[in-house]
């Protein structure tokens, strides 16, 4: 099936009922996401943890539409806070956060006014937290949030999606003191006139991105598992600090390079759990042949 179908599923209700409804094996799934619930988030982030990799945290859900969903995952965030904390794990790590998940589809500043619950909190434990960028009608109410936020948390960060023609001039808003970015490439179906549609040109879009927050001032993370990106990312921080950027990947790809990375620059993993996991369980077999060849191999095998 070709990326676009699969992306164009991970929005369909139909389809969420039909594969979640079907008899996947438990190690198709755990390959990308931590777990169902808290506890194995918690175990996954302490062997990540004991192999010296930092992670930040995404409790899966989005595209709210009830408030009370909205407070739900606030909560959960705070649970998670505390639980990691409480267990010595929360100093450095990093939680991501999707506002869509908040409300922020809802009236007023409901998704705002959680985020700045779950950015108190995270600060309290010692944590930062990273916005996750959706889909590109999303990107003026997430990075005007993001500013809002800042006056209060200037430390929270933010997701840019390098195949948005946009995002050149978004990064160039984005790279003074203290402004922490995670550059990824993308995961949404995009039409094209607001995005890149090659390879070719979605690479290129992201070097120029890259270029422009290592000549930055704010702190680059490096969101990527293409060995050419990362030979690039390497080489434009070679006169940074160490302590000045980061790279990121997803959990369950490329785990031997992660810690490889680990050994000489902090190396972060997104670390996403909960029970709603269809819609990025989707986009992770959208963006790699070899992650649907993964999922359809479990069938033919059990």
């Amino acid at each position: 099936m070709p990326s676009p179908l699969l992306l164009a599923a991970a929005r369909s209700g139909r389809m969420r009922d039909l594969v979640t409804s079907m008899p996947l094996t438990r190690g198709v799934v755990d390959r990308f996401v931590a777990g169902d619930d808290l506890d194995a988030a918690l175990g996954v982030v302490r062997e990540l943890a004991a192999a010296g990799l930092d992670v930040t945290l995404d409790h899966l859900g989005e595209h709210t539409r009830e408030p009370a969903q909205a407070v739900a995952t606030r909560d959960a965030y705070l649970r998670l806070f505390a639980a990691l904390d409480e267990q010595g794990l929360a100093q450095g790590a990093d939680a991501s956060v999707k506002l869509s998940a908040l409300g922020q589809a809802l009236p007023g500043e409901l998704a705002l006014d959680h985020a700045r619950e779950i950015c108190a909190a995270a600060g309290r434990a010692g944590m930062t937290v990273t916005l996750d960028m959706e889909d590109h009608t999303t990107v003026d109410a997430t990075l005007e949030t993001l500013g809002k936020l800042r006056s209060d948390f200037p430390w929270v960060g933010v997701a840019v999606q390098a195949m948005l023609r946009r995002s050149e001039g978004d990064l160039r808003e984005l790279v003074g003191e203290g402004s922490r970015v995670r550059l990824v490439k993308g995961a949404y179906a995009e039409p094209a006139s607001v995005a890149f549609q090659g390879r070719g040109e979605i690479d290129r879009a992201y070097v120029r991105g890259l270029r422009l927050l290592m000549r930055g001032d704010g702190y680059p993370m490096v969101g990527s598992h293409d060995p050419r990106i990362i030979e690039i990312a390497l080489t434009l921080a070679a006169d940074r600090p160490p302590s000045s950027h980061e790279f990121q990947m997803l959990y369950g790809i490329r785990a031997a390079e992660q810690r490889r990375l680990a050994e000489g620059h902090r190396m972060r993993v997104y670390v996403p759990y909960g029970a709603d996991w269809y819609g990025y369980f989707m986009r992770r077999l959208a963006e790699r042949p070899a992650n649907l060849v993964f999922f359809l191999r479990s069938f033919i095998s059990r």
